[in-house]
């Protein structure tokens, strides 16, 4: 046999930076972030792309970004910033994809430059993807300004946009050079924002840190009541697990195993039927709930231990289940959510179930008459729990 043979590694690394009002003057953290990655003898440029929802709520950004570059920042900011509607409109669309490679064109950001993201978790989803593929990389600032970007998708490594009806369907791996969790934003978020946020929480501690979700569990009535410094803590914590497990395995899934997508095989589809009007956080936690009880109905978790956890969801107010995630027969339409889960990654079929609170357990198949009998007795929580708030 006669061949060559290459192998080499490629080493990334990137921080998550806490701080509070980004672009104040007198807020050096992201100007030392710029400073400390300057190229002598380059014009290094910044472009930013900001989620409309975002200035929406924070009409002064866009000002505030150009007087924090004039006074602090020797670095050049392209004037036009790039507006894109929120949410998964931004990852349905083909032009929004196509305004940012147009801006990154017209203003030669090279890769000595930057493109930074202001924005819910599908805005830094769509930019990152465009950063990764312009120029085959360019280096790619995240600002989350959600709960669930924050402590989640926004401190991740991968990126991407919808198609043909498929959540990230098309996307890569390619890590953020920093990430930038400012508290500010969350301040403005919507009641249903705030907590869908919290439901990636709840799932990372169900997988990975018991202590935590007995933390959330305690927690309850103050991150209901939006109480910053718990909300802060949360998110640092979430973050911090969801980073451990980055580095500690599979980082780029190139095997079958998705772990930290514990509830996400149903959450994914049943976004796409309800054509996005339920958030992603929203269906996680209906995904959770209905994994939940899966696991205890296949022998796998004490079924007192489920209950406890839709309990939790229940008090946060999220609802556990929804018409559209109902499994009747083997052609429901949410079950094709779990072959769409499969060849996302190709392979075997694996999923993560619960063994109890703080272990997860990977499976490679499930039991239509078990998830059936799943759902309906998700059906029976929820109607016990209208009831409940009637009386």
């Amino acid at each position: 046999m006669n061949y060559l043979e290459q192998s080499f590694s490629v080493h990334f690394d990137y921080k998550v930076y806490f701080t509070s009002g980004i672009f104040d003057i007198s807020n050096k953290d992201f100007e030392n972030f710029l400073r400390e990655r300057t190229v002598p003898s380059t014009t290094q440029k910044i472009l930013f792309v900001i989620d409309e929802g975002v200035l929406n709520t924070h009409p002064e950004l866009t000002d505030q970004i150009r007087s924090y570059f004039k006074n602090n920042v020797s670095m050049s900011l392209v004037e036009e910033m790039i507006v894109i509607p929120g949410g998964e409109e931004a990852k349905n669309h083909s032009m929004h994809f196509d305004s940012i490679i147009k801006a990154i064109d017209v203003n030669a950001i090279d890769r000595h430059s930057y493109v930074a993201a202001i924005g819910g978790g599908s805005v830094l989803d769509l930019a990152g993807f465009a950063s990764a593929v312009a120029h085959r990389g360019i280096k790619h600032i995240r600002i989350p300004t959600t709960v669930l970007s924050q402590n989640d998708s926004g401190v991740g490594v991968k990126n991407g946009i919808n198609f043909k009806g498929k959540k990230n369907f098309i996307g890569n791996f390619a890590p953020p050079v920093a990430v930038f969790n400012d508290d500010r934003f969350l301040e403005t978020l919507s009641e249903r924002d705030w907590r869908s946020g919290i439901a990636e929480a709840i799932k990372v501690g169900l997988i990975k840190d018991a202590n935590f979700y007995c933390w959330i569990e305690e927690n309850v009535e103050k991150l209901v009541q939006r109480d910053r410094e718990t909300m802060n803590y949360l998110i640092r914590r979430c973050a911090a697990l969801h980073l451990q497990h980055i580095a500690s395995g599979d980082p780029f899934e190139l095997g079958s195993s998705r772990p930290l997508d514990f509830g996400h095989w149903s959450a994914h589809k049943l976004e796409q039927l309800s054509g996005f009007k339920i958030l992603h956080g929203e269906a996680v936690a209906m995904g959770i709930a209905l994994d939940t009880i899966y696991s205890a109905l296949s022998g796998h978790l004490l079924m007192e231990k489920a209950e406890r956890i839709i309990e939790l969801l229940i008090k946060f107010g999220f609802e556990i289940t929804n018409p559209l995630l109902e499994i009747q027969d083997e052609n429901s339409e949410i079950l094709k959510g779990l072959q769409e889960f499969r060849e996302h990654l190709g392979g075997q079929l694996t999923l993560m179930l619960l063994a109890d609170i703080g272990i997860g357990e990977e499976v490679h198949d499930l039991n239509f008459l078990l998830l059936k009998q799943a759902s309906k007795k998700l059906e029976s929580y929820q109607h016990q729990m209208i009831d409940n708030i009637k009386n």
